[in-house]
């Protein structure tokens, strides 16, 4: 059997992990990196530091992708670039009626996500999202349940996600701070949390309501050492008045082994030749939120509150699904950014607890998967690669629709903020 041929748009450290190592070592016998295409020809050096075995593969910049097409003749593109250069590769790949698997989220927006689905439709090829988190096991189990109808007709869903000093500060230090750039964090985060009930649900999306803020950083953010833009943590004279840093940095040295960028590029070496990814979490420019409350009605009657904070002491969620005939719930801490907090998981097992609608409590407990997102990362390669696993019994891999419906309530969300009211989805969803 001929191996599927990809090409890779955007070598970014996700990229060359997720894809291009696991491609080269694992799915040889199926798959073959045909080509590599970035805006910066520094990270296809980086890249073939970390795999060796990428040495041979053609390079692109991004201004070279129809040439890339015709010169490597890929069956299949695969998209892990920021996340605003998606669109352009995602419709160019179609259009050319090339399959295309996109790193979530699909696009920035929902304009954007149509602009996709319509090209799909002229198009020979299909698009596939990379929604990881539904393959972790609990949130596998979880759709199993409510499938199994233990809950009855799904009425009501309430979800808390918090992000931790530590992670949540670092999408502050990079290009996600940018509306432009991320779509926000209510897109960039938070569709993978959408896509998640969204799926658990069958939920179509009809009317969205936010309340958010710039709570934690941006200029006014209460432990700022001084109103200064330009700043970077790397020659920061200010580091150690920094509570953030300070948490993790000592006097004698500013090395702050808390985010792999950040980390590679103080202290092993340089990643990217403009960009860096240590500026100031308190820069006046940062034009996204960093705490929201959300509202969503679906169509089939289903309500959703959501709520995310990335600056919290822990990490984790706390879900529950309520139906007709019952309630589910389940929580997850974690994170490095505070105090250790109980071992939920341990022996490798997490628990979902069931009560049936008049009596009682069940308590199911959940084993721990290996590998990144709580072992869903390698169960996507696989699909990814492999194929669809024909021995499962219901739909995981993401599709463009669910892209959609992740991000339109995510864009949804920043505007309902921005601009206050209900946003009205019902007039393009599907």
């Amino acid at each position: 059997m001929a191996k599927r041929r990809y090409a890779v748009c955007g070598v970014s450290s996700r990229a060359i992990g997720m894809y291009i190592k696991p491609m080269l070592n694992d799915f040889g016998h199926c798959a073959e990196l045909v080509a590599l295409l970035d805006i910066d020809p520094l990270r296809f050096k980086i890249c073939k530091e970390d795999e060796p075995k990428a040495a041979n593969v053609p390079e692109y910049l991004a201004a070279d992708f129809e040439k890339m097409i015709k010169e490597t003749s890929p069956d299949a593109l695969i998209i892990v670039g920021m996340d605003c250069s998606h669109v352009d590769y995602l419709v160019g790949g179609l259009e050319h009626d090339l399959d295309v698997i996109s790193e979530k989220p699909m696009t920035t927006n929902a304009p954007d996500a149509l602009r996709v689905l319509a090209a799909e439709a002229k198009s020979k090829g299909r698009v596939t999202c990379t929604f990881n988190y539904r393959y972790n096991p609990v949130h596998r189990k979880l759709r199993e349940l409510v499938l199994a109808g233990k809950v009855g007709r799904v009425t009501h869903v309430d979800l808390n996600w918090y992000i931790d000093i530590r992670h949540g500060s670092s999408y502050f230090h990079r290009w996600n701070r940018m509306r432009e750039n991320s779509g926000s964090l209510s897109i960039h985060k938070s569709s993978h949390h959408f896509d998640l009930v969204n799926w658990w649900i069958d939920g179509i999306p009809e009317y969205v309501h936010a309340f958010g803020a710039l709570n934690h950083y941006g200029p006014n953010g209460e432990f700022n050492p001084s109103k200064k833009d330009g700043r970077h943590c790397n020659e920061c004279p200010e580091l150690m008045q920094c509570p953030y840093k300070a948490r993790w940095a000592t006097r004698n040295s500013t090395i702050m082994a808390q985010d792999d960028h950040i980390n590679d590029f103080l202290t092993k070496r340089k990643l990217f030749t403009t960009y860096r990814p240590d500026q100031c979490m308190f820069d006046s420019k940062i034009n996204i939120y960093d705490t929201f409350v959300v509202n969503v009605k679906y169509r089939n009657g289903a309500l959703l509150n959501y709520s995310a904070n990335f600056s919290t002491p822990y990490e984790g969620y706390r879900l529950a699904i309520n139906g007709t005939r019952g309630r589910l719930e389940t929580m997850e801490f974690g994170g490095a950014g505070g105090m250790a907090l109980p071992n939920l998981n341990e022996g490798g097992v997490q628990y979902i607890d069931y009560f049936p609608i008049f009596e009682g409590r069940e308590r199911i407990h959940v084993p721990k998967g290996e590998g990144g997102h709580g072992g869903g990362d390698p169960l996507l390669r696989e699909d990814i690669f492999l194929g669809e696993d024909p021995n499962r019994k219901y739909d995981i891999l993401a599709r463009s629709v669910d892209g959609l419906r992740a991000i339109s309530i995510g864009d949804a969300v920043f505007n309902s903020i921005k601009d206050g009211g209900v946003q009205d989805l019902t007039g393009f969803i599907r």
